[in-house]
């Protein structure tokens, strides 16, 4: 059985912190191979300003590369909207049966976990690694906790990366050179295709 991360998220765009974590638990964990799971809408985030989920995930692809570790899947681009993990999940077992599928998520959701459809099975099927966040949230309510005392979950040491797709699109509708933070061919692709102007 391939043991595989799976790393969710709107990547609106994909920066450099993605690219951090996503490199530091290929290095540091059990985890040999990471699959960026571009995700059409979270439920619980705004849609605004989200760009197409083609360029997203062209932009992710472009950022990782050749790199055999990672992976880019549009798994949730085929899935009935809005897009719910333990659905992602089922629909991967059922496609992948020689893996097993680890959670990867920063700290601040775990405090919101409680919200998430199926929260208790989802944990109690799959294990979870946690890399740190600056602000982990406001501190987690009694049936989070229940739920989170029931899952297998691994606090890595990854670094915080508090770099964020908000930041990004801001500083650039300032007209602000943020190409830094971002991998350099995707910064390439934003520039010419005017993205977050």
């Amino acid at each position: 059985m391939t043991e595989t991360g799976l790393f969710f998220g709107s990547f609106n765009p994909v920066h450099i912190g993605h690219m951090a974590i996503a490199n530091y638990i290929a290095e540091y964990s059990s985890l040999k191979e990471i699959w960026f799971v571009v995700s059409p809408h979270n439920p619980l985030k705004n849609k605004e300003s989200l760009l197409k989920d083609r360029d997203r995930l062209y932009m992710t692809e472009l950022a990782i590369g050749d790199d055999p570790r990672f992976r880019v899947s549009d798994i949730e681009f085929t899935l009935p909207r809005p897009s719910y993990t333990i659905d992602t999940l089922s629909h991967l077992v059922e496609k992948n049966p020689s893996r097993t599928f680890t959670l990867i998520m920063g700290e601040d959701n775990l405090t919101t976990i409680h919200k998430w459809k199926n929260a208790e099975m989802l944990v109690r099927q799959y294990p979870i690694f946690v890399y740190p966040r600056l602000y982990p949230g406001t501190g987690t309510n009694e049936q989070a906790k229940e739920i989170i005392s029931h899952a297998s979950v691994t606090m890595t040491d990854a670094p915080v990366m508090e770099i964020s797709g908000t930041f990004i699109r801001s500083a650039i509708k300032e007209g602000r050179d943020v190409s830094w933070f971002v991998p350099s061919p995707v910064w390439k692709y934003i520039r010419e295709m005017h993205f977050y102007e």
